[in-house]
């Protein structure tokens, strides 16, 4: 996961978080394994890192191994080609996944260690990082299979098996937060995306103004609702479980204009299984700059208010929100995580047991 394709995969493995129990003999296997690769022009069959894609990109990552160099941070690295845009696969030791500042698009893996009794720290820290595109993890524990994929913020999960090489129709792609705001690539709501979702214009003004306040204790009640959780089966190898779940996302709010355009939104982001947060009077546009809680505005009124929205929603921090200007479709209100196990490596299928030839 971290070196095919010289690790030039949004989805590549970027930090590897090790139980300390078994660290040193994982470590002996995994530089091991690095010895066994084989760098060269990829267009050959025998080879299993080529070149990054460019002399401005090896620049950057030779100039990123450099700094982990002089402070004595790498554990592994091998041999390259002495031409070409290679760059050799490296380890690196960091504390956790607070010390990668930036992403290193190449064949580059950071490991940190942890204590068994860790774990909720640990996946505390990956949230946190706010991005959440794939996840890995390997265990034979089933308990610990349901914890960690329950409390992971990540859009493609996936347990004792590679991260990368999603397919289509079985492991819908797309992440959540900063990795991602839209349906899934190859998802069941990810077309619908594509197609056009008119509203009536509202000609309804409001003629009040809403507390920032009250706003907030809307925002505040809408997401206590429960809203509607959708989990599909979907179909794959034998041997491999793919679950594709929605699940609400932060409640989006409705601004109208008016009661009725704002009661018609609220409608239509609950049918769809979300949570709305309905206004009940106008607000100020730049207030959507700083305000918590949401995950997309639905407005059907003038233009001027629409680029004011855009405005505001644009200079926030953190993940991009939409601001919907038409019928709120299903990934608007669900965000969706998948999570594809291999259950060969945990002693096989038991499905399989009740088959029929």
């Amino acid at each position: 996961s971290a070196f095919q394709s010289a690790g030039q995969r949004c989805s590549a493995l970027r930090c590897l978080y090790v139980q300390k129990d078994i660290a040193d003999h994982f470590l002996r296997m995994l530089t091991g394994a690095m010895d066994a690769l084989r760098i060269g022009r990829p267009w050959q069959i025998s080879t299993d890192v080529g070149p990054v894609i460019d002399a401005e990109a090896k620049a950057g990552i030779a100039e990123y191994l450099a700094v982990a160099e002089d402070e004595r941070r790498i554990l592994k690295t091998t041999t390259t080609p002495d031409t070409g845009h290679f760059i050799a696969p490296t380890l690196i030791r960091i504390g956790g996944i607070a010390d990668m500042e930036r992403e290193i698009f190449g064949p580059v893996l950071h490991v940190a260690t942890f204590e068994a009794d860790e774990i909720d720290a640990v996946i505390d820290a990956i949230n946190g990082s706010g991005y959440g595109l794939t996840f890995g993890l390997q265990t034979r524990i089933d308990d610990r299979v349901q914890h960690v994929s329950d409390r992971i913020q990540a859009g493609n999960i996936y347990i004792n098996r590679n991260q990368i090489g999603a397919i289509v129709g079985s492991q819908p792609f797309g992440g959540e937060g900063l990795s991602g705001t839209g349906p899934k690539a190859g998802g069941p709501r990810y077309l619908d995306r594509f197609r056009k979702h008119a509203a009536e214009t509202a000609s309804e003004a409001w003629d009040t103004e809403m507390s920032p306040a009250a706003l907030r204790d809307e925002i505040a009640r809408a997401a206590l609702e429960s809203g509607r959780v959708f989990r599909d089966t979907l179909p794959g190898p034998t041997g491999e479980s793919n679950v594709l779940t929605a699940l609400p996302r932060a409640p989006l709010l409705c601004l109208g204009p008016g009661k009725e355009a704002a009661r018609q939104q609220a409608m239509m982001v609950g049918a769809q299984g979300g949570r709305p947060a309905v206004a009940t009077g106008s607000i100020a546009p730049e207030s959507l700059a700083d305000l918590e809680g949401i995950s997309a505005v639905l407005w059907w009124g003038d233009e001027e208010t629409a680029r004011a929205l855009r405005k505001a929603l644009a200079s926030r921090k953190g993940p991009i929100l939409p601001l919907v200007t038409g019928a709120p479709d299903a990934g608007h209100a669900l965000k969706e995580r998948h999570v594809c196990v291999d259950t060969t490596a945990a002693g096989g299928n038991a499905k399989l047991l009740g088959g029929t030839s």
